[in-house]
């Protein structure tokens, strides 16, 4: 049994030096089981109709709480956090904006090749391992099991907070079938502290971490197929795809440092774009600026009508 453990803890510790190595900030590790004290937050958030017309959030609810469900034979849950904090910023301040995360290229491929190869280079040195790699498009709560790993604490807007970088990460997972030493939950450092939910315009976040997707400016201008409900003007703040709000205001994310992924790099034209040029957008400018990007989620003809909402609005106030 001793013997066991010892291994685990040296194939912990080789994991995190290859996550390094790949590019990731930390990893932590989680014994998997049935998430019991999530299970009845995500039922009355679900009943409560918070997720909006996000009805993939329905579906799989039992392999949501559950890791040994969605990939059978799963022991540990390996969470990581990659980095994508940047301080560029689009150069015209009237321009709509986009989600700094959304700069470069889809973070689901870029983090997941680098799931993959720490997947693979575990197989190479320890033979058969049974495992998946998981960058948000799977029913698993990453944030729960983030925080069980000890990489942070759930902020009161609802995102991954850590003491060393705020809360621009994108978060992975491996589920494997190795018994490797778990790491324990950290303490929650946010405090007395409601500035994200004083900020949110469109008054999200119902209460700490709980978060009312429908009512999110990221919800209204990527999930949402229909019309922008009129209510809502006015009250986006300019934001075209996705919303960084909540982060912007967060101290936490004062520790934040500049990534170092080339792929998640903003094309220079897209920075210098001004708010005419997304007003006369093309769908072939789309194309060439968003080729990989996440902004496809929305494609051109969502983003446009984002832009339309917003110059309505600005048209109105004129």
């Amino acid at each position: 049994m001793g013997r066991t453990r010892h291994i685990g803890e040296e194939r912990a510790d080789q994991i995190r030096l290859w996550a390094a190595e790949l590019g990731f900030t930390a990893v932590g590790f989680s014994k998997a089981e049935r998430l019991e004290t999530e299970e009845q937050r995500l039922e009355q958030w679900l009943s409560e109709g918070r997720h909006g017309e996000m009805g993939y959030l329905e579906r799989n609810f039992d392999k949501r709480l559950d890791p040994t469900l969605l990939v059978p034979g799963t022991k540990t849950v390996i969470s990581l956090l990659y980095n994508h904090f940047t301080e560029q910023r689009q150069e015209d301040p009237e321009a709509p904006r986009i989600s700094s995360y959304a700069f470069g290229e889809d973070y689901h491929h870029v983090v997941k090749w680098k799931l993959k190869e720490l997947l693979k280079w575990m197989r190479r040195d320890w033979g058969s391992i049974e495992g998946r790699a998981f960058v948000d498009s799977a029913p698993i709560m990453e944030r729960a099991w983030a925080a069980r790993s000890g990489l942070g604490w759930i902020g009161k807007h609802g995102l991954m907070l850590n003491k060393e970088g705020g809360s621009h990460f994108f978060l992975g997972e491996l589920l494997v079938d190795l018994n490797l030493p778990t790491d324990g939950a950290v303490t929650d450092h946010c405090g007395t502290c409601t500035r994200c939910i004083d900020a949110c315009p469109t008054g999200a976040i119902i209460r700490p971490q709980v978060l009312d997707g429908s009512k999110c400016i990221s919800y209204f201008t990527i999930e949402l197929r229909d019309a922008l409900p009129e209510p809502m003007a006015g009250r986006f703040e300019n934001w075209m795809f996705g919303c960084d709000i909540c982060q912007e205001v967060c101290p936490w994310n004062r520790h934040a440092t500049s990534h170092n992924e080339p792929a998640f790099a903003p094309k220079p034209e897209l920075l210098r774009m001004t708010r005419k040029d997304w007003v006369d957008l093309q769908e072939e400018t789309f194309d060439t600026l968003f080729k990989k990007s996440p902004v496809q989620r929305t494609g051109y003809a969502g983003l446009k009508r984002n832009i339309a909402f917003l110059d309505a609005q600005r048209e109105n106030e004129g």
